[in-house]
């Protein structure tokens, strides 16, 4: 079982940053697939942006160019850079890693992230 903690979120005013880290219990290189993802009130959980375990990166078009996904294995954690926040950006963040091959997918219980504007 691996245990995914994010740490980060807050309260922001529109233009600002943060910073969203998630810490895997275990080794992330395992894992070819890490990833956030967003569910804001009322809506369903979307894609945020992904990274492949080769270092390949994915991103949802609303946060193309603000938004920046990066893994550390050094330090067993997946990342993602957020500037230019907007209040529709609100939304409870997922960490998600996966390896499909192996049957591997888990979750983090999430962090709020709040743009007022």
């Amino acid at each position: 079982q691996v245990q995914l903690v994010e740490s980060g979120g807050g309260l922001v005013q529109t233009g600002g940053s943060l910073r969203l880290s998630c810490a895997a219990s275990g080794s992330i290189f395992r894992f070819s697939i890490m990833g956030w993802y967003r569910q804001a009130p009322g809506k369903q959980r979307e894609l945020v942006a992904t990274i492949t375990s080769s270092g390949s990166t994915n991103y949802a078009d609303s946060v193309k160019g603000r938004f920046t996904i990066s893994g550390d294995n050094a330090k067993n954690t997946v990342n993602l850079q957020m500037n230019s926040l907007k209040p529709e950006d609100t939304a409870v963040y997922y960490c998600n890693v996966k390896n499909p091959l192996l049957g591997m997918d888990y979750w983090g219980k999430g962090t709020l992230v709040i743009v007022s504007s």
